[in-house]
């Protein structure tokens, strides 16, 4: 979309997105979301674990 003033000088405008709400996540959500929370935080612990008893 884009608009000009009397001289043609042309005002570009972005699009804007519809607006709408987040939703709250479903139990089934926040339970996946926890495992891959402890899975993370697994990987990371034991990746650090690692490059202390390498060094």
């Amino acid at each position: 979309m884009y608009t000009s003033n009397e001289a043609g000088v042309l005002n570009n405008y972005a699009t804007e997105p519809e607006m709408y709400y987040a939703v709250y996540p479903s139990p089934e959500q926040q339970r996946n979301y926890a495992l891959l929370g402890a899975i993370a935080t697994l990987l990371v612990t034991s990746l650090m674990l690692t490059a202390l008893a390498v060094s």
